[in-house]
Order: C-alpha cells, then structure tokens, then sequence
C-alpha cells in the first residue's frame, strides 16, 4: 500500500437517512417530520426573527433618531510619503494623476492628503482636503496645495 492512499477512519461516513421509503425502512408515512404542523409541510419555514406569529422585536421597537449615514463623505487617504515615492519634482497631485500612478483604485471617493512622511519635491497638489501639517511640509518644499472644493459651511 502507497503511503499517500488516504482512507477515513472507520464509521467516520455514514449512509444518509433515506426518508419516505415505506413503512417498513422505520422513516415512512410522515418521513421523521411528526404529525402536521408547520414543520411537516412543505414550505414550511420561517424567516430570521420570527416569533410565532407573535409582533416581533423588531417591529415593536420605535425608530427613533438621525442617521448621518446618508451624507457621509468618503475620502481616500494618502500620506506624503506616498506622493514623495510615486511623483516626481514638479508634477500635479490631482485625481487623474493619482488614477494613473494606481494609487487611487476607488472611484467616487474624494480625495485628502496627511502629512506622515517627509516631502522634498515641488508639487501642485489639487485635492478636496488637506491636513495643516500636510500643507505646511509641501509649501516649505516650494509647492503649492489648492483645495478643488472649499467647504460652504465652516
């Protein structure tokens, strides 16, 4: 016998239940399913939080309150590390370009820069937001941060 034949243990795969086969195979006429009921028909489940026909929990309780959920703004965050690696000196950080480098792969999301990491390139950043420090690091390396879309409700 090869050392690589694999064989489950004995009783470890058992025969399944084959119900509604006669009265005689000890699973006929109601098939282990009792005498009716829901369980015993066809069809008969019920969904996740179901009470018995009782008002559930779910229902019961008031929807109270405000969910910002709705307005929420997504950003894609990039550091200046990333843009120091990925640009060179005098280039436009902007959405297109940030799709072009790869960098930016989801679409619809506005688009922040942070200031971890260091920067030494002078860059034309054009970005929704930018943090202070973010800000400051790339006018000190003589570039310059216009933000597309300043914020109406400060």
């Amino acid at each position: 016998m090869a050392d690589f034949t694999l064989n489950a243990p004995e009783g470890a795969n058992k025969a399944p239940k084959r119900v509604g086969r006669g009265s005689s195979s000890g699973l006929g006429t109601t098939a282990g399913k009792g005498n009716k009921g829901q369980q015993s028909r066809s069809g008969g489940k019920t969904y996740v939080g179901f009470e018995g026909g009782q008002m559930p929990l779910y229902r019961r309780i008031a929807r109270r309150g405000f969910s910002n959920e709705p307005f929420k703004r997504e950003f894609s965050i990039f550091n200046l590390k990333q843009l120091e690696e990925k640009y060179a000196d005098g280039e436009t950080v902007d959405c297109a370009s940030l799709k072009a480098k790869g960098l930016l792969t989801k679409s619809g999301t506005e688009i922040k820069v942070l200031g971890d990491g260091e920067i030494t390139k002078k860059l034309t950043v054009t970005v929704d937001k930018v943090s202070a420090s973010a800000k400051a690091k790339i006018e000190k390396a003589g570039g310059t941060v216009k933000v597309a879309a300043e914020e109406s409700t400060k």
